[in-house]
């Protein structure tokens, strides 16, 4: 790493701390052997190396490494919705396989892609009736961005600080943090920013929620009364840490979209399918414009991203918004198909929203026993905890979250750490009651060892 230059715990923990090192020379010689080879070829980033550990499997609500110790994955990368490995979906995937039809050539369509188009329209709220698939969620972001662009004939955007949407300039210049863009040049002009919605946290110090959604709703309409070319507004409806804006807050900013002809676009890349207790985040809310869809969405075995948005907005004839090589392929639409119709029958979005509640209830007792707890937040199974020295100040616990961490890690419980202090649990949609119990216990045990 380059002199002086600090890693960022924005979108995730600190991988080069002493904690980090102390776990990996815990580890056996061959999960070290092969953490060494892995460091010796490929290039080295913040966020993802060094790595922590080997895998030999994933499958369910689990993560197994080298040495066959399991771990109840809290993360997923928000990839395993319906369990990793899941078995309806690898069977699904080699029946494509088994007919030949892996890949489809631009101009061509499939069943399996019309079939997972006509699906999304059926599960997304009413009136998003029209598909565009891609490879991953970066490139899903460009696509609702390029859209809005396009209809309105404006170029500029509000988004939030403290956001991730992705890679690539158009989806580094939205997103609201400095390390995907510092050192990048010139980026995407025209891309505005504001603070999302924190009740907790709000610099304020304000205590009624709607006193602190007009403060943040102001900074939009200042935007607004100086920008008036604004093509979209693109947000998170829940935040990934997450916070959880109030009804009221959507609410108006959906009515500022109308007012001012902009174009509303939510980004569940981690929140869609089930994720928050109902098939998508935007229904505890309001209908977007454009969903952007993404991660689950390929069953945890491909990569699949998309958007979906009105029938009224597919007069782009003319253009190519979504001119991807894979943008209709069968392989991972089957995959897709199959994670939803999973989901389906195993009434996985009831299941997050009942063990959510379960969870939040549990965590919120230990929140009662334990200071350093300061804040619960979430929907359905997309939780956060957020670690503090002292719950006047809320001074953010970095060091006692990232010990609280390797603890529960070493007790067989992996989950991710964001803004330094803010303990994520994204857990399988598959999980009960025995798996919730696991997470407390070693919560607990982790805090009380603190």
């Amino acid at each position: 790493m380059q002199p002086g230059k600090k890693i960022s715990r924005e979108q995730g923990d600190n991988n080069a701390g002493d904690y980090r090192k102390e776990y990996i020379g815990s580890l056996d010689d061959q999960t070290r052997y092969w953490i060494n080879e892995d460091a010796k070829y490929f290039l080295h980033q913040a966020l993802s190396t060094p790595v922590m550990n080997v895998l030999s499997a994933t499958e369910g609500a689990y993560i197994t490494d080298l040495s066959g110790k399991k771990y109840l994955d809290l993360h997923g990368n928000g990839v395993h919705n319906a369990g990793f490995s899941n078995p309806e979906v690898i069977a699904a995937v080699i029946r494509q396989l088994n007919e030949k039809l892996a890949f489809t050539p631009r101009r061509y369509t499939n069943i399996p892609a019309v079939k997972l188009a006509k699906k999304l329209t059926e599960i997304t709220p009413q009136g998003l009736d029209r598909v565009l698939l891609c490879p991953g969620g970066s490139e899903a972001i460009e696509m609702a961005i390029a859209l809005a662009k396009q209809v309105t004939g404006r170029w500029k955007t509000i988004s939030y600080w403290d956001a991730y949407h992705g890679n690539g300039f158009q989806a580094s210049s939205i997103g609201g943090e400095e390390h995907f863009t510092n050192g990048q040049g010139p980026m995407v002009p025209g891309a505005f920013h504001v603070e999302f919605p924190n009740y907790y946290r709000n610099p304020w110090g304000l205590k009624s929620r709607e006193e602190i959604d007009e403060a943040y709703l102001r900074q939009i309409t200042i935007i607004l009364k100086r920008n008036p070319d604004i093509a979209a507004i693109i947000a998170e409806p829940v935040s990934s840490t997450p916070v959880v804006p109030s009804v009221y807050y959507w609410e108006r900013v959906r009515e500022i979209c109308d007012a001012h002809g902009i174009f509303l676009i939510f980004d569940e890349i981690i929140e869609g399918f089930g994720r928050t207790g109902k098939w998508f985040a935007s229904e505890h809310f309001v209908t977007p414009d454009v969903l952007v869809l993404g991660k689950s969405l390929g069953g945890g075995i491909v990569p699949l991203a998309g958007i979906v948005t009105k029938d009224k907005y597919n007069i782009l004839q003319h253009r190519s918004i979504g001119h991807f090589t894979h943008e209709k392929n069968p392989l991972s639409c089957a995959a897709g198909l199959a994670e939803i119709e999973y989901i389906e029958k195993q009434g996985l979005v009831d299941n997050s929203r009942l063990m959510g509640e379960y969870l939040m209830q549990k965590l919120e007792e230990l929140k009662e026993e334990f200071s350093i707890i300061g804040n619960i937040a979430g929907k359905g199974l997309h939780i956060g905890v957020d670690l503090v020295k002292d719950r006047i100040t809320k001074e953010r616990a970095e060091n006692e979250a990232e010990q609280i961490m390797y603890d529960c890690l070493k007790q067989g419980i992996a989950f991710k750490v964001i803004e330094g202090n803010i303990l994520t649990m994204r857990p399988a949609l598959i999980i009960g009651k025995d798996e919730c119990d696991l997470i407390v216990t070693a919560f607990k045990n982790a805090l009380q060892r603190l």
